[in-house]
């Protein structure tokens, strides 16, 4: 029986449900380590002497290899087998974030969170393609839509969790907690998660495994390091020329290869290409918002880390609620519609939060974020959805890997572009509202604060009030760009996204259905 009540003709895997359930956990310990670091990084800069720069590399190492190894990831995953790779990837990030966790030095730090980054490429793509293969076609839609739920808290939840731990420990805890988060994940993989047989056909792509890694390697870099090298820069334009030509003779030879890691001929669907990019456009909205967010509960507002974080709760609850409900929602209006409708929340909810001061209440702050985590829990099921099938059933792991892969570059362009944005902004309202404004000041939000703290009561409290007024303003201007780039969103899927979804596509070799489907129950 599907879930909906009616027989399936398809049901998919006997342990399919308890098998989700070690999906989703695994899934949650990597998109916490996406962003738990963050409430940390003070922390990090004194007890480990490091600089902003080591900060940056710090955050930004785990992104970087995550990004770049994603593909590869999910290509090696579909020939060994998906559980395999998830099992490989937890136990590769739980023995790096112990050794981050012992780290000497902002360097060493640096590398084992490359090493969690690589770790995390194996557990994401690995936990959606399980699901795909384990659940029937009218169960799918439920189980992508409970995922998608899970994922969102999972977002959400790194901040508060890193801002509790440091409260009561010293910056090591937001690694050790991932120790036994991952053997717990590790023991519900091994013990509720089927051993699917792999897809072994032909060699290894080794020329596409290197050109995509360094490729997408150099395109997150350009994105994530273009802020603070400054985006016309020759060192921005070099890598970003190398970038293009690596991706484009990935291309290339995924043409020509006779068994590619990505099939780029998925990109001619409509459905799959449209979905991926409102995928893209998604994250790039939340992240791109979450950045000035975060830094106007904590400095604006006064709240811990701790308080911040709980701060993001609302949208954590309303995106789990829609995200758990969306495949009812898409059964009824549609994927288009759905998606449409989505973004159009989302865009609302930005557009309300872009009207903010200052002083506003946190009631309201709540409640617009709450409407953005509406709109995205409407999102990201029927787009993760919508992309998986629209291709054969044997692609599912290709079209998988694709859609972390844009979401991870979403959310970084995200960061990139309204960070930009914000901190232009700031220096240019600080300094009209308090003309001559000291040039430490002027570099950002956290800087005027420690000034500011410096100074005698006056110039301190007037200079608090000029760059909290600055920031929120900045804040307000990334905020309406990430409404707009939302709205966009939604008039690509009325546009471009068919009415219902078509039936799921069947595998290339027919002939070879029966004994495969046979093979994955076992």
């Amino acid at each position: 029986m599907s879930i909906e009540g009616t027989p399936d003709p398809e049901p998919g895997h006997p342990r399919r449900r308890p098998a989700l359930a070690a999906l989703c956990l695994a899934l949650v310990v990597t998109t916490i380590d996406n962003t738990v670091l963050n409430t940390a990084l003070p922390a990090l800069a004194e007890q480990l002497s490091a600089s902003t720069a080591d900060l940056q590399w710090i955050n930004n190492a785990y992104t970087l290899v995550f990004a770049a190894m994603l593909i590869t990831a999910g290509s090696l995953g579909a020939r060994f087998g998906h559980r395999r790779a998830l099992v490989g990837g937890l136990t590769v990030l739980a023995m790096a974030s112990a050794s981050a966790a012992l780290s000497g030095s902002a360097g060493q730090l640096v590398t084992f969170r490359a090493v969690m980054g690589l770790g995390a490429a194996f557990v994401m793509p690995a936990t959606l393609s399980i699901i795909v293969a384990l659940f029937g076609p009218q169960e799918r839609g439920r189980a992508i839509a409970v995922w998608s739920a899970t994922a969102g808290i999972g977002i959400v939840a790194g901040p508060v969790t890193g801002g509790l731990l440091l409260d009561h420990f010293a910056w090591g805890s937001v690694f050790w907690i991932n120790v036994p988060l991952v053997a717990i994940a590790l023991t519900a993989t091994l013990l509720l998660v089927p051993a699917l047989p792999g897809r072994r056909t032909g060699r290894i792509d080794i020329p596409g495994l290197l050109l995509s890694a360094t490729g997408l390697a150099a395109l997150v870099d350009v994105v994530v390091q273009g802020p603070e090298r400054g985006w016309l820069t020759a060192a921005t334009a070099v890598e970003a020329g190398a970038a293009a030509v690596l991706l484009a003779a990935f291309a290339c030879w995924e043409l020509r290869t006779a068994h590619p890691m990505v099939d780029v001929r998925l990109f001619a669907d409509r459905t799959f290409s449209v979905a991926s990019g409102i995928l893209g456009i998604t994250f790039f909205a939340l992240f791109g918002v979450l950045f000035g967010y975060t830094q106007y509960l904590q400095l604006v507002h006064g709240f811990s880390p701790f308080e911040a974080g709980l701060g993001a709760l609302p949208f954590a609850l309303a995106m789990a609620a829609t995200a758990a409900t969306s495949d009812r929602i898409t059964a009824r209006f549609g994927p288009r519609n759905t998606i449409a409708a989505g973004l159009a929340v989302m865009a609302a909810g930005l557009g309300c939060l872009s009207l903010v001061t200052a002083g506003t209440p946190f009631a309201v702050l709540a409640l617009t974020m709450g409407a953005v985590g509406a709109g995205m829990g409407l999102v990201m099921a029927p787009a993760s959805t919508a992309t998986v099938a629209a291709v054969p059933r044997e692609k599912s792991p290709m079209a998988s890997s694709v859609n972390s892969v844009v979401r991870e570059l979403g959310g970084a362009l995200g960061i990139a572009v309204v960070g930009t944005l914000v901190s232009a902004s700031y220096r240019s309202q600080l300094l009209t509202t308090l003309p001559g404004a000291p040039a430490p000041a002027a570099e950002d939000l956290t800087s005027a604060h420690l000034l500011a703290a410096e100074l005698l009561p006056g110039p301190a409290g007037r200079l608090v009030a000029a760059a909290d007024e600055a920031f929120t303003t900045a804040m307000n201007h990334g905020t309406q760009l990430c409404a707009l780039v939302a709205l966009l969103g939604a008039a690509a899927a009325l546009a471009w996204l068919r009415r219902r979804p078509t039936a799921e596509q069947p595998t290339a070799n027919a002939e070879e259905t029966p004994e495969r489907d046979k093979a994955e129950r076992v």
